[in-house]
């Protein structure tokens, strides 16, 4: 919940707990598909909160983990939604920091935004289905 005064804000942010929670279940799911994937949770303020380089996991998945966690916790909704036009545009545009591709989703819970996660080096079905598993892991909500 954001509460707001004349000056001031209070913003809910995801917790370092919650976090480990949620990788730990990410890379439970990424072993039972028997994937190798990095796993990044970063917070609303795009903090980086939790990190897992799994067993088997490319190096170029740490930093689409990386990209994939802070796309979707800035733009606070699934990463791969990109109309065509933007997809190149945005990564140009923020040095990188954006990415189009899957595997990113929002964290929240009750409807309020605290974070995301990114799974890099699957298949990009296979980053959404881990990520998800996670999701509902830490009872956040689902996301469709």
């Amino acid at each position: 919940m954001v509460q707001t005064s004349a000056s001031t804000r209070t913003v809910e942010l995801i917790t370092v707990d919650t976090a480990l929670a949620a990788a730990k279940a990410a890379l439970k799911e990424s072993r039972s598909q028997g994937v190798g994937v990095s796993i990044a949770v970063y917070n609303s303020f795009l903090t980086l909160i939790a990190f897992v380089h799994g067993d088997g996991a490319t190096p170029h998945s740490i930093e689409t983990s990386k990209r994939k966690a802070q796309t979707a916790a800035s733009i606070r909704r699934p990463t791969g939604t990109f109309s065509d036009n933007l997809a190149v545009a945005l990564p140009l545009a923020s040095g990188n920091l954006l990415t189009n591709l899957g595997g990113g989703l929002p964290i929240r819970f009750g409807g309020v935004h605290v974070g995301a996660i990114g799974v890099g080096g699957g298949t990009v079905e296979q980053d959404i289905a881990i990520a998800k598993a996670a999701i509902g892991a830490i009872g956040a909500d689902p996301i469709d």
